[in-house]
């Protein structure tokens, strides 16, 4: 039985992929100090709480059947600590809650929930939607946000996961508040390295000897950027299938090209927008400091940075669209040549492997034949035979 179990819920966009990738890659490490991270592959946790919420997803669902149990067996029979973490969990009904917590067993639950300020968080999961396919513009999107009453699939889903009042409420109404930790976002120009400090805090993860080398993230995109991004889903979603879109575009488009746009307008709020999130937050905040949650950071962290020059990603100029575009073709120039290097390999292989299995046909048919004429002439009759055929042979030759 687990002594103590951090279960980390969210939020979306909160360094959780980076967090996830540092404890997946150091597990062995991990288990040495005593600590469980219970995952078999980097997306075991996701599935799992794809499970627990019968949450439809792309068809990959399919693979969740029976993740949770698994991941809770695996939590209940350890020793030690072990960490739970995925941000979807932020969306959990109390149902699914309790259920959770129920099969975690009488190990000693810590809620972990890492927050960032709204004016970062609205933007960013607008961003998240199109790299997800969405061609939702920014100001459809806002009205949705603002508006959630309307019963858009966008607005429940980004307050299910964002609303921090709530999810704690969920989350942690059964337990101690000192056992409720919020790990705030350090404000924006923080050293790069204090979110990781207070991940490391709260999980009780000092002074291990950690890897931690960044390998999977999830990084921003400029406003041109998205904003062609955006574009291109209108173009394609129809035509390239979700198993596709993964790689080609949310990979190789905006992850490992278009994110290097580092020199383009940030994506932001506008002023009014801006206005109102903030006045949201510092309410949220007061809420907060109320229920003597363990704050890690301070809830300052949540009121959001002062506005800035807002550059509306939904009239983005087509001169302000072609140096990305022009990356966005490059890439995948690079990635068609990639395939076509594989592709050129694998019938390579192929066709040494069809001139290998001739050649053991050849070789077996050989062998067969021969062991036909030992066995013929060892018998009289047989070498009769054996002289019949020969002859009959030489006659149709001449």
């Amino acid at each position: 039985m687990s002594r103590r179990v951090l279960l980390h819920v969210g939020c979306p966009k909160t360094g959780t992929s980076y967090l996830q990738d540092v404890l997946f890659r150091n597990q062995s490490m991990l288990r040495e100090h005593d600590i469980l991270y219970p995952a078999d592959r980097f997306d075991a946790h996701f599935l799992a709480a794809l499970d627990l919420m019968t949450l439809p997803w792309g068809g990959i669902e399919t693979e969740a059947v029976g993740a949770w149990d698994r991941l809770a067996a695996q939590v209940r029979e350890w020793h030690g600590t072990a960490i739970i973490s995925h941000e979807i969990f932020a969306r959990a009904t109390p149902l699914q809650v309790e259920r959770a917590l129920a099969s975690l067993g009488d190990a000693e639950v810590h809620l972990v929930l890492s927050a960032r300020d709204l004016v970062r968080q609205i933007p960013a999961e607008w961003q998240e939607n199109v790299k997800h396919r969405s061609h939702v513009t920014y100001a459809r999107f806002l009205e949705t946000i603002r508006d959630p009453e309307r019963g858009s699939r966008i607005g429940s889903w980004f307050w299910a996961v964002q609303e921090l009042p709530d999810i704690l409420e969920r989350w942690g109404s059964s337990l101690p508040p000192e056992r409720v930790h919020l790990v705030t976002l350090p404000p924006s120009g923080s050293d790069r390295g204090e979110l990781w400090r207070r991940f490391s805090r709260t999980f009780g993860l000092d002074d291990l000897p950690l890897d931690l080398t960044a390998e999977r993230e999830n990084p921003s995109l400029g406003v041109p950027e998205t904003s062609l991004l955006r574009t291109i889903n209108q173009r394609v979603t129809s035509i390239i299938a979700p198993p596709d879109y993964r790689p080609l575009v949310r990979e190789v488009l905006a992850h490992q090209t278009l994110s290097r746009g580092v020199a383009s307008a940030r994506l932001g709020l506008a002023p009014d927008d801006h206005a109102w999130a903030r006045e949201l937050s510092r309410s949220w905040i007061a809420v907060l400091a109320e229920r003597g949650y363990d704050v890690v950071g301070s809830l300052d962290d949540l009121v959001g940075p002062e506005p800035g020059t807002f550059t509306d990603p939904d009239t983005t100029a087509a001169d302000q669209l072609l140096p990305p575009a022009l990356d966005a073709i490059s890439a995948l120039l690079v990635e068609a040549a990639r395939l076509r290097a594989v592709e050129e390999r694998l019938h390579e292989e192929l066709r040494e492997a069809h001139e290998e299995l001739e050649r053991a046909r050849a070789t077996l048919g050989h062998r067969a034949r021969r062991k036909v004429v030992t066995t013929l002439e060892d018998s009289p009759a047989g070498r009769g035979t054996l002289d019949a055929y020969r002859r009959l042979k030489g006659r149709h030759r001449t």
